[in-house]
This record gives structure tokens, sequence and C-alpha cells, in this order.
């Protein structure tokens, strides 16, 4: 959908939805029953607000809900319920798109999320289908303060361990610091960061870089922190070990690299 205008189907599906639940920090899931919930095939922001004053993304708008497509199970199969997440006026989706990704390892992709909260900034949200219904499965912290955000890279088992990690750069404008979080049974703990990389700068509306493989494992690809040089990044043990691949110039330096050129 983009960071656009709430399209009248969205509206409808809301009221079709069958049931709702209300998470404690006021966050409203409206989805069908557990049971009817197979696999996520497809997500989207959805609820344009200009509730948060940050514009990081190059504009006023954010969002405030989260809409998943799924492929329905059960008494479902066959159709493709719909399930709309609703952050409290509190939080918005602080983000260009949700990313789906199979963090869990069960072979069926989550959604992974940049979730803001008005005082306390941002934080990585990943949602799933749980043995109850739609839910956050793990989060990291919020930053701590307000106007401070974060910027994906990508998931994927970046040191062959058979259990996934999520990559981002924390305050892409600021801090510049490159963070690996490992999931593990419905929490997140940090194994690995480094300074001097950054994925975005103000005013961007997408975020570049992403995660690699040329055949020797994935690399996390970033820029450097003075928007420069490209830069790949492995997951050594607890370490990050960054290397140059090129430089610079455009968006065509990270379509090289991520292309493997």
């Amino acid at each position: 959908m983009g960071r656009g205008l709430h399209p009248a189907w969205a509206i409808l599906a809301l009221f079709a939805l069958t049931g709702a639940g209300l998470a404690q920090d006021g966050t409203v899931v409206r989805a069908p029953s557990a049971d009817c919930l197979g696999v996520i095939t497809a997500a989207e922001y959805d609820g344009p607000t200009r509730r948060y004053d940050h514009g990081i993304l190059g504009d006023a708008v954010e969002w405030g809900a989260l809409h998943l497509t799924t492929r329905g199970s059960g008494t479902c199969t066959g159709q493709t319920p719909d399930v709309e997440v609703t952050l409290p006026v509190t939080m918005v989706f602080e983000d260009t798109a949700p990313r789906l990704a199979d963090i869990t390892g069960d072979g069926t992709p989550e959604v992974i999320t940049v979730e803001t909260r008005i005082d306390l900034g941002a934080r990585l949200a990943v949602w799933g289908i749980t043995a109850t219904g739609v839910a956050r499965i793990a989060v990291t912290p919020f930053i701590g303060a307000t106007h401070r955000w974060l910027a994906p890279v990508g998931a994927a088992d970046l040191d062959g361990d058979g259990t996934v990690e999520i990559a981002f750069v924390d305050r892409p404008h600021l801090t510049r610091e490159l963070a690996v979080w490992r999931y593990d049974n419905g929490s997140f703990a940090e194994i690995a960061r480094t300074p001097g990389l950054t994925n975005h700068r103000i005013g961007d509306s997408s975020i570049s870089g992403g995660i690699r493989d040329c055949g020797d494992g994935p690399e996390l690809i970033t820029a450097d922190s003075r928007w420069q040089t490209v830069m790949a990044t492995r997951l050594v043990g607890t370490r990050l070990v960054s290397r140059s691949v090129g430089s610079l110039t455009g968006r065509d330096g990270f379509t090289k690299a991520l292309a493997c050129r």
C-alpha cells in the first residue's frame, strides 16, 4: 500500500472481522478465531496518521494500523481471512513497509515492524500467529526517548547456528550503530553491536541496503557513517566484522552490492 490513503476495502474488511483482542498497551487486534488463521501471506501498513511529528521518512504521515492477509485453515480453509492491528494513540508504526520473514524457524513467515511510542522512540516488533491468535511474539526495548528511531536491515541465520537473527541500525543519523539481536523462544537478546554504519539519511522515503549471500554466507549491507562507502558486515561469533565492498554513488552502490557485483 505504501505511504498513502486509507482504501475503502480496508474499511470494509475492518467491519468484516469476527473477533477482537485488546493487548495490555491498548493495541487492538481484530481477527477471526485462531483456528481460522493458517499462514500470513501479506502485510501492509494502514490508518495513516499525523499524531507523531518526527517526519524522519520525509513527510508527516506515519501509520496507526497493520493489515495482514492470511491463508485460512480449519473452518476457513480456502479463504483469505484479514487481520487488523490498531495501535493506541500513544504509538505509531514508523516505517516504510512491514517485512515478512520466518523468525521462529517453523517454515512460515512472521511480520517485522518498527513500532514507535511517542515518548520513548522506536523498537523492533515481530507479529505472528500464535495458538491464541495474532500477537506480538517478540520485541526489542524502546530506544528510550522521543524522536529516536531504528532502521531494519533484515533477518537471517547470520552465523549458521540454526537460529534467526534480526539486524537494524540503531539511530542511523545519530549513534549509527549496527545491532544484531537473536530470536530465542519468544524473546530477543542482543548479541553484537558495532559503530560507524548506517542505512538511512534524514528525509529519505526508503531504507537502503539489506542482506545478501554471495555463496559464503549472509552479509549485512549498509553504508559507512559518512555515506561514502558500501559496507558488508558478517557476524563472527559475537563480533561484527565489516569491510568495504565499493563506493557509494547514488543507490547504484547498494544495488550492485546486493546483487554480488
